[in-house]
């Protein structure tokens, strides 16, 4: 089993630019000040789920690193301030207001958690700070009820168009067509039964369950006896590691084994907690830095490991999609930059209509359109299908589950 250790002592990481608990003080409003070559970043650096902070600070120091060293962005070097929000959305704000008033950032890049994203949209649009998501897949992050995001970009996923391609997934290895929803009791949950309610719809398949659970629930085996008597044989699932390996702990206990196909929230960690009980689930992702990698991509894993001693091999990487991502957004922020010629919000949020930019991810041609439904940058196009085995979150077709289900 891999061990991450914790980040680095406070001194250090006030080295690095990460602060956490600071007061505002005085600052004057940010549109009266020239921006400054920094991403500002609000994550989850401590508690329960630091390891989402680390699968996104590895990326984008490493990202970083190779921009400063190739000249950095207007002949500076672009910075990093991070704090830390411990997956609360009210401390989510408190960063966004440092780093838009007081540190000035040219952009802020969000963490792990849809309902920390979502309760920055006022304050974004108030400052007029662009904000680069990378992990939370909610819809409402980047498509607003008022039609009207100006502020919020994104390279990740987006729940809207996960769903069918997990519906998809799901009817290949369902033998019965029952299906069911198991989702977490939060925004980012409670988002997802519109977007797979919709696309099973389109399917012409009803779903057969729908249950939910809350954060750090043990024991789900009456939501579990529920869909094993309505014959559910597969079950796509919203959730993060620690309920999913709680979820196949209880399916463990009754002897009920249906197929999951999940969304990506459930991680590499998972495949520590769940030991064997994760061989076969199915995630939808984006990469994987396991198995076999191209030349480019290979080269970034060994730099991330020559920086970071802690990621030993690509199995210490805790959500390997986001990490993906992070490493590309931090690219394009600085392309923006570039293309902006300036050091100026609005210049810079118009510069990302423009970029052009070949990730490891995608390729991203534009990265962004100005349609809010194409503040999204990575498209349905390039998801993929990812499945735990021995331990590893490998490419379906590596393992042995990439074939439909018969029985």
């Amino acid at each position: 089993m891999s061990r991450i250790p914790p980040f680095a002592p406070r001194r250090a990481l006030l080295g690095l630019g990460v602060l956490a608990g600071l007061a505002l003080g005085a600052a004057a409003p940010a549109a009266a000040q020239r921006a400054q070559p920094c991403i500002g970043a609000s994550w989850e650096l401590t508690g329960p789920l630091a390891h989402t902070g680390l699968s996104i600070r590895i990326a984008v120091e490493t990202a970083i690193e190779e921009i400063n060293a190739a000249g950095g962005v207007l002949g500076q070097p672009l910075r990093l301030i991070a704090y830390d929000d411990q997956g609360e959305p009210a401390r989510a704000v408190d960063n966004a207001r440092r780093i838009g008033e007081r540190d000035n950032c040219i952009v802020m890049m969000g963490g792990f958690r849809t309902p920390n994203a979502i309760a920055l949209r006022e304050p974004l649009d108030e400052m007029g700070l662009p904000w680069m998501g990378v992990i939370s897949a909610g819809t409402g992050v980047i498509e607003h009820p008022n039609n009207a995001n100006r502020w919020m970009f994104r390279v990740s996923m987006k729940d809207r168009w996960v769903a069918p391609f997990l519906v998809d997934a799901a009817r290949a290895r369902s033998a019965s067509g029952r299906i069911a929803l198991v989702y977490e009791g939060t925004a980012w949950g409670q988002g997802a039964i519109p977007d797979v309610t919709a696309a099973m719809r389109a399917a012409n398949i009803p779903l057969a369950g729908q249950e939910t659970f809350n954060i750090a629930d043990t024991d789900m085996s009456a939501q579990l006896i529920r869909l094993r008597d309505a014959g559910v044989d597969t079950i796509i699932f919203y959730g993060v590691d620690r309920e999913a390996t709680n979820l196949l702990r209880s399916m463990d206990r009754l002897g009920y084994r249906p197929q999951i196909v999940s969304a990506w929230g459930v991680g590499v960690q998972f495949a520590q907690t769940a030991g064997p009980l994760a061989n076969g689930v199915i995630v939808a992702g984006t990469y994987t830095w396991m198995g076999e990698l191209p030349p480019r991509a290979a080269g970034v894993l060994q730099r991330i490991q020559a920086r970071f001693p802690q990621i030993r091999t690509a199995a210490d990487i805790p959500l390997p999609s986001g990490t993906a991502n992070a490493y590309d957004a931090t690219f394009i922020i600085a392309e923006a930059i570039k293309l902006a010629g300036r050091l100026d919000r609005e210049a810079f949020r118009e510069a990302l209509f423009r970029v052009n930019y070949q990730g490891i991810v995608a390729n991203y041609a534009p990265a962004f359109e100005r349609r809010q439904e194409r503040h999204d940058a990575i498209q349905a196009s390039a998801y993929q299908l990812f499945a735990f085995h021995d331990g590893q979150l490998l490419p379906i077709a590596q393992t042995p589950y990439g074939r439909a289900r018969t029985n």
